[in-house]
């Protein structure tokens, strides 16, 4: 099996690059953590070569942004004002609601396409038709025709929203490092109560600080994990609107474990499905408790609630209310963008995602059991999967 060292993939990016400079490298213990769970697994050597690639891919687009910067400072101090954080426990309509906000032609997310390719930035008017973004477009038709079965897990597009996880990435601490496999180190590292995550959102906000450059307006921000630094991140963005989707946990966290293992799947081959089901439960739990402890502290009214049944049943009501909420106008145009694109997606567009809780060794009592303090405080309404 080939391992890798993070100094060997370091050298690597630069060569790949050009460029030497990283202006910090706060990434540095999370990246020989991962590399270190990572080969434990003893993944094939093809897996270890397309994980060391991913890797490259993360410290480069770093190089790259960074230099960027440095060849633009004056976007330092620019403000990223009043921007919207959608987050919850995963599987819970984060993504959903982050793609109905996007629809709006007023907000701006940070879309797949960009998070992908994102030196140079693009313009307000290139956002659809910079050459990067027609050619993801044109790779995804591709991919739908060959596998349209993959799109019933996660509902993406080059012109779509995308989590801030590809980006905070590069930074390493990131629980996509987490889901490639069985990383127990990683884990426990990355849900410490005393990581420092003040520079991951710090480098997030640098990346939206480029990103607004030439294509500016207020950000429409989604992951579920910002769920476990909710802290940090108003350290950075005092005036960010924070808006947590409730869903059955149940329904949930059985998602979530069958997402898992299809991560690990793709990434190190390695399935261990008693290890889903007991780590992905705890870490579906672990996201609810930490909102709620971070609820108490800074007050119940500077989170917004948004249930994922309610924006099933009336997404458009669902949004009006959630615009009020926010202090937003919901215009005409943003209600009929925002059906448009209902219409154009509805759900099981490409099949139903499908899966058990069984299937991970869990039962609905166990899940229930994790979430007692949840289900106690939230009217969520039941799924039955």
């Amino acid at each position: 099996m080939t391992k890798y060292t993070g100094e060997q993939l370091i050298e690597r990016a630069r060569r790949e690059t050009g460029l030497e400079r990283f202006d910090d490298e706060s990434f540095r213990e999370g990246l020989d953590i991962y590399l270190s769970d990572f080969s434990a697994q003893q993944p094939a050597d093809d897996r270890a070569e397309a994980n060391a690639a991913y890797v490259v891919k993360a410290l480069s687009d770093r190089l790259s942004i960074e230099d960027a910067l440095r060849r633009r400072p004056e976007l330092l101090d620019r403000p990223v004002e009043r921007p919207v954080f959608v987050f919850g426990v995963p599987r819970t309509g984060t993504t959903l609601l982050s793609n109905l906000l996007a629809a709006d032609p007023a907000r701006r997310s940070p879309l797949s396409w960009e998070i992908e390719h994102p030196v140079p930035p693009p313009t307000t008017n290139t956002l659809h038709t910079d050459p990067r973004c027609l050619a993801m477009l044109e790779r995804e038709r591709e991919m739908q025709a060959a596998m349209p079965e993959m799109f019933k897990y996660y509902r993406n597009s080059a012109v779509y929203p995308n989590e801030c996880v590809f980006w905070t990435i590069h930074d390493f601490k990131a629980l996509i490092w987490e889901s490639r496999g069985r990383m127990p180190n990683y884990r426990d590292w990355i849900y410490d109560p005393a990581i420092d995550m003040l520079p991951t959102y710090k480098y997030h906000k640098k990346f939206l600080q480029l990103h607004q450059a030439d294509a500016p307006g207020t950000w429409n921000l989604k992951l579920p994990s910002h769920s476990l630094w909710l802290d940090t991140l108003l350290q950075v963005y005092p005036d960010a609107r924070l808006v947590w989707t409730h869903r059955d946990p149940i329904t949930a966290t059985s998602s979530y474990c069958s997402l898992q293992r299809l991560a690990a799947t793709h990434s190190s081959g390695v399935i261990d499905l008693e290890w889903i089901g007991q780590n992905y439960s705890w870490q579906t739990a672990e996201h609810a408790r930490r909102v709620m402890a971070t609820r108490a502290r800074i007050g119940h009214d500077r989170i917004i609630d948004v249930h994922y049944a309610d924006v099933l049943r009336d997404p458009v009501g669902a949004m009006r209310k959630l615009y009020a909420a926010l202090g937003d106008d919901f215009t005409a145009e943003a209600e009929a963008s925002i059906q448009a694109w209902l219409d154009a997606n509805p759900q099981g567009k490409f099949g139903n995602h499908e899966y058990k809780l069984a299937e991970f060794g869990l039962t609905a009592e166990q899940v229930r059991e994790g979430f007692a303090e949840y289900l106690a405080a939230y009217d969520v309404e039941p799924e039955g999967a």
